[in-house]
């Protein structure tokens, strides 16, 4: 299996920071753009859950717990930076520090309510960040080891650490990593960033309690300004809706096969064409009804963890997802193959019949 350790999963892809990089709206947010493309690349613990049982005793039991650790670069592009907070410490006068830690464990907690998953390794990794990494940085990335958030540039994006889907969106490179390994390119490259959106996606309804019909299915809706036309980076359920602004141009993303992009840029359109499995989890979500991470969620879990290739395509990963779904049962089958028709994956639903 390839490695995608030393890969850089930053959540605004190349093409849009490229675009910016040319803006004369935004000189500050332009300059910004041009510093982030030519950057460099940069124990086991436990809780006590206690409760009443119907006779009135004491009852005490054990549950996996987050292992964070926030550090702050001070505005280089040092890695890790100094540790501002740990799991045990108080929330601190930083809000960048106090949102990157409260995310790290929502997405914990979502992993292991959802899907059983004791953080990204399955075996209580320690869940790392960093906060004001770089001047102006226009981006959040997984480098492999741990979270990484710039500040913006004030102009076009805002603080990172903002957005609970965004760390959702990284942190599931994590899980990514230490399971199927997709390979950072062409198909099963958009499947890595499309299962980071779904895991982004899925966090955020979580924490928030919203069912699939309730949530917006949009990854980064906080890391745009008031200056730009837009309402997130990416919108799952109608994927090059998410933004359309003279500087940054529209979102480029395709909803079926039939806009599939092929390009040499964005490692193949990772960015680009992740749009088409995404619409798929949305609508397969929505079909189901109900909480998102519960049948629709695990289906993709286990799609993702099942003995997925590294090199897998949409239609593999499509049939995957339809394994999976025959363990739960025939309603949720059918679900599957109608997303991954209604996205062109599938050429017919090939529902199998009630007999």
């Amino acid at each position: 299996m390839s490695s995608t350790a030393a890969v850089r999963h930053g959540v605004i892809p190349s093409y849009l920071l490229a675009r910016l990089a040319e803006s004369g709206r935004f000189p500050k947010a332009a300059a910004a753009a041009r510093q982030t493309l030519t950057a460099g690349r940069p124990p086991f613990r436990a809780r006590i859950d206690l409760s009443i049982d119907e006779n009135g005793d004491l009852v005490a039991q054990l549950s996996d717990a987050p292992n964070r650790t926030i550090s702050d670069a001070g505005n280089t592009q040092q890695l890790p930076g100094a540790i501002v907070r740990g799991e045990d410490d108080a929330p601190v006068e930083d809000a960048a520090v106090n949102e990157a830690f409260d995310g790290l464990g929502a997405t914990f907690e979502m992993l292991l309510a959802a899907f059983g998953r004791n953080s990204l390794d399955d075996a209580g990794a320690p869940l790392d960040a960093t906060v004001h990494y770089g001047v102006d940085y226009d981006n959040a990335f997984w480098d492999g080891e741990r979270m990484v958030f710039g500040d913006g540039d004030g102009e076009v994006f805002q603080g990172f650490t903002a957005s609970l889907t965004v760390i959702g969106h990284e942190l599931a490179h994590g899980v990514v990593q230490h399971t199927a390994n997709l390979e950072y390119q062409g198909q099963p490259g958009a499947l890595n960033e499309s299962i980071a959106d779904v895991f982004g996606a899925l966090t955020e309804q979580y924490a928030l309690g919203q069912t699939a019909d309730q949530a917006s299915w949009l990854i980064g809706a906080e890391i745009f300004t008031d200056a730009v036309e837009g309402a997130a980076l990416r919108s799952m359920i109608a994927p090059g809706t998410a933004y359309d602004d003279d500087e940054l141009g529209k979102d480029p993303q395709p909803d079926h096969m039939s806009g599939f992009v092929r390009t040499t840029e964005d490692n193949g359109g990772v960015h680009i064409n992740s749009g088409i499995p995404n619409r798929a989890f949305a609508l397969f979500a929505r079909d189901l009804g109900g909480n998102a991470w519960e049948r629709a969620g695990t289906v993709w879990y286990r799609a993702l963890t099942g003995g997925l290739s590294d090199t897998a395509t949409f239609t593999e990963f499509a049939d995957a997802t339809v394994s999976a779904a025959e363990a739960i049962d025939r309603a949720t089958v059918a679900a599957a193959r109608r997303a991954w028709t209604a996205v062109g994956v599938y050429e017919d639903e090939r529902v199998p019949s009630a007999d």
